[in-house]
């Protein structure tokens, strides 16, 4: 599933492409034909990001309401002022990375040359289009128009997202944690606890601080819980910048193991734990482990998160 990162991206890429426009809505699946003639004609005001929920905002106040679950992902397209990546979301698909090239939108000359969105492909749920460009939803778990009253009953319903990192958000953090028995593993995966992370954000995170899995949030001091939100939204802010998670530092990204051209490390480098079961630790060689708590994976080190 997307994590906080991707999201976050996704409503700066709205931000930065549609923002002002009046945008063309439709829905070329069908199961969203009455939100988006709630949304047809209307100008895109802002477009904001909670945890994994994304909130386009229109300016007769009304709102798409996305949230990508495990298979959604947006795909764009656009002439040569309509930048960023093509394609953000569905990891089972793309991986982490995101997609910057997408052959519809580009001539044999690759000059990039836009003759408007080509004929939807699959299961679009909505398409918004602009003059410059356009974005196919496909997936999402939800795909909604809300009001703003709506809207905000959903942020009420969310914890603390780390990427606006308040100071606010990390002392409700840090008290809702310290007041529950639930493993830190399990509350980390809980949206009303800290909202945006996911299955990766949260191994590598109780690794890098060393913290015990099944740990209880009563058993953590409230330093040690700053310190998993600090270090939390340090890692998701490396996110949006990079565009994909990556929590090692460069001294464990092996040379042979760089992308072309660019610094960041492929593959199992850019992790400490996640997906690398039965592989020896970075830092003191035991094998990681993987067992499953709240229905997902979940990848550690016996030897250092004791």
């Amino acid at each position: 599933m997307p994590e906080g990162h991707s999201v976050r991206r996704l409503a700066q890429q709205f931000g930065d492409v549609f923002t002002g426009e009046s945008l063309s809505v439709s829905s070329p699946q069908g199961r969203f034909v009455a939100g988006a003639a709630l949304l047809d004609g209307q100008v895109l005001t802002d477009s904001r990001a909670h945890g994994k929920h994304l909130f386009l905002h229109f300016d007769h106040a009304v709102v798409l309401h996305v949230h990508l679950g495990l298979y959604g992902a947006w795909d764009f397209g656009g002439d040569a002022t309509f930048s960023g990546a093509s394609s953000i979301g569905a990891p089972r698909k793309i991986g982490e990375r995101e997609v910057f090239e997408d052959p519809e939108t580009t001539d044999d000359a690759g000059m990039g040359e836009y003759a408007g969105p080509p004929e939807p492909r699959g299961a679009v749920r909505v398409r918004l289009v602009s003059k410059h460009g356009w974005a196919d939803l496909r997936g999402a778990t939800t795909c909604a128009a809300i009001t703003d009253a709506e809207a905000r009953a959903v942020l009420a319903r969310l914890g603390p997202d780390p990427l606006h990192n308040h100071p606010a958000d990390r002392t409700r953090f840090v008290t809702g944690l310290l007041s529950r028995k639930t493993s830190i593993a399990a509350l980390l995966m809980d949206q009303k606890v800290i909202a945006g992370v996911g299955n990766v954000y949260r191994a590598e995170v109780l690794f890098r601080q060393r913290l015990d899995p099944w740990l209880p949030g009563t058993g953590l001091s409230s330093s040690a819980a700053g310190l998993l939100w600090d270090d939390t939204a340090a890692v998701m802010a490396d996110g949006v910048r990079d565009g994909r998670i990556i929590t090692t530092p460069p001294v464990y990204w092996e040379p042979d193991n760089r992308e072309p051209g660019a610094l960041l490390p492929t593959g199992g480098d850019a992790h400490f734990v996640y997906k690398r079961e039965g592989q020896p630790c970075r830092v003191c060689a035991v094998p990681v482990a993987i067992t499953e708590m709240v229905g997902r994976k979940l990848y550690w080190c016996p030897g250092c998160q004791q």
